[in-house]
């Protein structure tokens, strides 16, 4: 999937340049001539980052982050700003913007910003994918294997197992096997190891 720049700027000419900049250095982007703009065509679909200019007509900057914030987006905000809006940026990356970058920008620099911004979102996407993959496999999981799962995750041995769920220790292994098959792993060890790194949420 491609990962865009998304420009949020109510003034033409930087919008030009900044898309010249971007497009020029490999960069794919977007331009938007005001925040609303942006909200309407924004979708949870979308990759890559926003640069997004604090100050516009209608709808500022901060206020289209705090919509964008509420419907749930995750995309890297690098604000665009001028001297005196950087108390502004400041506040704004405490809410969780990424970044901001004073104007007139140095090029290297805020295309750094947001290539940095693109490998955050690209293991963002990349942590989802996985979680939904192994959140797909847990659904394949009967109610019992996900008992017994639950039992293995917590380090217990097959017969401290069998003796909690009231069945036999053979009952368990093939349980057990069954749940190693359908999750893609060949230990215990390896299946704490995915379902962490992924952040899945195994149900009981």
């Amino acid at each position: 999937m491609t990962q865009y720049a998304y420009i949020v700027d109510d003034d033409e000419a930087i919008r030009d340049s900044l898309s010249w900049l971007l497009q020029s250095r490999g960069v794919a982007n977007l331009t938007y001539a005001s925040a609303e703009a942006f909200l309407e065509a924004w979708s949870p679909a979308f990759t890559g980052c926003i640069l997004l200019d604090i100050r516009m007509d209608e709808m500022s900057g901060t206020e289209l982050f705090e919509r964008l914030l509420e419907r749930g987006c995750s995309l890297p905000v690098i604000f665009l700003t001028g001297h005196g809006d950087v108390p502004m940026a400041v506040s704004t990356l405490k809410n969780g913007a990424f970044d901001f970058v004073e104007k007139p920008c140095n090029d290297n620099e805020l295309v750094d910003r947001v290539v940095e911004a693109f490998r955050l979102d690209g293991a963002r996407c990349a942590a989802a994918a996985s979680a939904d993959s192994i959140n797909l496999r847990i659904s394949q999981l009967t109610t019992r294997e996900r008992q017994v799962m639950a039992l293995v995750l917590a380090g217990k041995q097959n017969k401290v197992i069998a003796d909690e769920l009231q069945i036999s220790m053979r009952t368990v292994e093939v349980h057990r096997s069954s749940i190693f098959d359908k999750m893609g792993v060949r230990t215990a060890v390896e299946l704490v190891h995915e379902l962490a790194a992924s952040s899945a949420k195994p149900a009981a």
